[in-house]
C-alpha cells in the first residue's frame, strides 16, 4: 500500500469517526429535546385538567366579574389550549417561569433559592444509602439464609414500613428533644442565619468557604437527622436491591470456575461478581438520587426544611399554579439529569456499551 493510500485511508476514517460523534450527537440533542418537550406538555395539560382556578388564586374569590374577565384575558386563558402551550413553552425556553402568587418573587428565583437545600440533604442521605446500603446489601446476597443476610431483610423491611413522617417526629422527640444530640428543625438557628455569603446556597459549602466553622457544625447538627432518616429509607431499598444482585450473579458458572482457579470466596464476590452488578446498581442509586432531589416532601414538612418539596407543597395549598408548574419541570429535569448521567457511568463501567 502506498503512502497515497494510508493518508486516505487515515482521512476516511477520520471522516467517518466525525460523521458517527455528529450522529450521535445530533441523536442525543433531538432525544433530550423531545423528553422536555413531553415532560412541558403533560405537565401544562395536568394543570389545566385540575380544578384549581389560576384567575382566582390571584385575584382572590371577592374580585368583581370585570376584574375577573381582565385578569382571565390577561394569562392567555381564552385563547385555544395549543396557543396557550405554546405561550407557556416559549416563556420557558426564554427563563420566565412566572411569578409565584404565594411569594410575590420570580418562580425561577424562587426555584434557585430551595432547590440548594434539597441537593444539600438529598446528597447527604445518598452518600449514608450507599456507603451502608451497598456493602450490607452484598454482605447479604453473599451470605443468604444467614444471620447476616435476615438482619438486612429485617432493616430493611423496617425502612419500607415505617412512615417516613413517624420516623421524623420520633427522631425529633429522642435525638433532639431528649438527648439533645442534634439542633431542631429548619437549617440553621436563628442566630446564625444571614452570616455567612450565599455562593452555591449549601450551607455547608458557603460556611466552610468563608471559615465559618461554628456555622458549619451548626448547619451539620440541623442537616444529620433528616438525612439519616432519608438516608436510611434509601439504604433499604438499596440493600435490597444489591442483595438481589449479587444473589444472581453469585449463581453463574463464571463465580464457581473463579472458584475452582484458587480464588477465595470473598476475591469472588469483589472481584468478579461485584463488578458485573454495578450497570443496574447504579440504575438503583440514580432513581434513589432523582427520587429525593425531587423533594422529600414529608420529611422537609416534618423538619421545616426549606427545600423543593415544601415549596411546592405549599404551593399547592395556596393554589399557586406558576410554582407547581415550575418546581415540576424542575423535577422532571432532574430526572432527565440523573439518566444522562447513568448513562455515562454505564459506559465507564461496563466497556461493551461504549460503542452503542
Amino acid at each position: 500500500m502506498t503512502q497515497a493510500d494510508n493518508t486516505s485511508t487515515m482521512t476516511n476514517g477520520t471522516a467517518n469517526f466525525a460523521a458517527e460523534a455528529a450522529r450521535r450527537a445530533a441523536s442525543f440533542v433531538a432525544s433530550l429535546a423531545l423528553t422536555f418537550l413531553g415532560l412541558t406538555a403533560v405537565t401544562f395539560l395536568i394543570s389545566r385538567l385540575t380544578k384549581i382556578d389560576p384567575v382566582l388564586a390571584i385575584v382572590g374569590d371577592k374580585a368583581s366579574k370585570e376584574v375577573y374577565d381582565k385578569t382571565y384575558i390577561a394569562l392567555g386563558l381564552d385563547q385555544p389550549l395549543i396557543m396557550q402551550y405554546g405561550a407557556y413553552l416559549w416563556r420557558l425556553l426564554s427563563g420566565d417561569f412566572g411569578v409565584s402568587v404565594l411569594t410575590s418573587q420570580p418562580v425561577l428565583s424562587d426555584l434557585l433559592r430551595v432547590f440548594p437545600a434539597t441537593f444539600e440533604l438529598a446528597t447527604i442521605a445518598t452518600i449514608i444509602g450507599v456507603a451502608i446500603g451497598v456493602p450490607a446489601g452484598v454482605l447479604a446476597g453473599a451470605r443468604k439464609g444467614r444471620w447476616p443476610d435476615h438482619v438486612v431483610r429485617v432493616v430493611g423491611l423496617f425502612g419500607y414500613s415505617v412512615p417516613v413522617f413517624w420516623l421524623g417526629l420520633v427522631g425529633l422527640f429522642v435525638f433532639y428533644g431528649k438527648l439533645d444530640w442534634v439542633s431542631g428543625t429548619g437549617r440553621l438557628d436563628v442566630f446564625y442565619e444571614d452570616i455567612v455569603t450565599s455562593r452555591t446556597g449549601v450551607i455547608l459549602i458557603d460556611a466552610a468557604i468563608d471559615g465559618e466553622w461554628g456555622i458549619f457544625a451548626n448547619a451539620f447538627s440541623h442537616l444529620i437527622l433528616p438525612a439519616g432518616i432519608l438516608g436510611y429509607y434509601s439504604l433499604a431499598y438499596i440493600a435490597r436491591m444489591t442483595r438481589s444482585f449479587m444473589i444472581d450473579q453469585l449463581s453463574q458458572e463464571y463465580v464457581t470456575a473463579a472458584r475452582i482457579k484458587g480464588r477465595s470466596f470473598w476475591g469472588a464476590v469483589w472481584l468478579h461478581a461485584f463488578p458485573n452488578i454495578m450497570v443496574p446498581l447504579i440504575t438503583v442509586i440514580g432513581l434513589s438520587y432523582a427520587s429525593l432531589l425531587e423533594g422529600a416532601v414529608l420529611t422537609e414538612t416534618v423538619f421545616a426544611w426549606p427545600g423543593l418539596g415544601l415549596y411546592i407543597t405549599r404551593a399547592l395549598f395556596n393554589s399557586d399554579m406558576n410554582a407547581v408548574l415550575g418546581g415540576t419541570v424542575l423535577v422532571g429535569a432532574v430526572f432527565i439529569g440523573v439518566n444522562l448521567f447513568c448513562d455515562l457511568l454505564y459506559k465507564i463501567f461496563d466497556p461493551r456499551l461504549r460503542n452503542a
